[in-house]
């Protein structure tokens, strides 16, 4: 039986060449990094992994490099999330035929939504797949909250869990209140910055962007408090959150975490058009905050 999802799950970069292509050989390092580095498993196509700006045929081309490159050895989520059903499907599809154990989806974007169309794409995915399905709450993105009341409903078609990125801690708690009377529902926090609280309050794991460039960072934050070094774990988790301030020097953390490995020796080529290259000085800068957190 595949093992649950759980422990530090980083939203992969996904490394391009400079005229948009997947960059193969970039992304089997970066697999490898991620490995090498203790990751518990990787959530590709997501927003960090550029899925949105990318076609449905090399959403495809980077589950496959994934899964040969991972061979088993971490546990893969595919982010399928598009703003149409048809879209979704055939990626989620795609994803359980070469042995992706989970997808997940952001709720379908651009146009607003409300929580009737919401269900119904969802209900989608679950009939089309025989493996889990997370919701992805990404109300920046999306355009809507998914509140305890949806993920509920969303629960009675199928749903098995969520990747919370709502940012807040309390939003988080009263979601996991509101799962009470549905034990086997998994939470997955969405973001490093409410990592620790949010796994004592009962996430399983977290889907950290800083763990793009760092995972050993968030590896040891997770370590740390599976022993229940709970001190060691809340100071290592204000670091955490100062590195976060310096990945959001740039305006996009995105395209700041192509600088961070190519600091770090990986070659993750370029990010995807629309996203730019961060401006040389904002670079520098972000370089030397974790240059003087010792992270670099």
């Amino acid at each position: 039986m595949e093992q649950q999802l759980h422990g530090i799950i980083p939203p992969l970069t996904t490394p391009f060449t400079a005229t948009g292509d997947v960059y193969e050989e970039g992304l089997r390092q970066l697999v490898e990094f991620q490995i090498g580095h203790g990751s518990h498993g990787l959530f590709i196509c997501g927003t960090y992994g550029s899925g949105p700006l990318m076609s449905v045929a090399q959403r495809k081309q980077v589950h496959e490099i994934v899964v040969d490159q991972a061979k088993g050895r971490l546990t893969v989520v595919a982010h399928v999330g598009t703003a149409n059903t048809a879209d979704a499907v055939e990626l989620a599809k795609h994803a359980a035929g070469i042995g992706i154990p989970y997808v997940s989806s952001v709720s379908p974007f651009y146009f607003r939504h409300d929580e009737r169309t919401v269900l119904g794409y969802f209900r989608a995915l679950v009939e089309a797949v025989d493996i889990p399905v997370y919701v992805y709450n990404n109300p920046q993105t999306a355009g809507i909250t998914i509140t305890p009341t949806i993920l509920q409903h969303l629960a009675d078609i199928g749903v098995q869990g969520i990747k919370d990125s709502g940012f807040n801690y309390i939003d988080f708690t009263h979601l996991v209140l509101g799962m009470s009377d549905y034990p086997d529902f998994r939470f997955i926090v969405g973001t490093e910055g409410i990592a620790l609280p949010a796994w004592m309050a009962g996430a399983k794991g977290c889907v950290a962007g800083l763990a793009n460039a760092f995972p050993e960072v968030m590896v040891k934050l997770w370590n740390l408090y599976q022993a229940k070094e709970y001190e060691q774990a809340a100071a290592l988790q204000l670091k955490v959150n100062k590195a976060r301030q310096v990945l959001h020097i740039p305006s996009s953390t995105n395209a700041a975490c192509y600088a961070a490995l190519k600091a770090r020796g990986i070659d993750a080529g370029h990010p995807k058009a629309p996203v730019l290259p961060i401006e040389e000085a904002k670079e520098k800068a972000m370089l030397d905050g974790f240059r003087e957190l010792g992270m670099l």
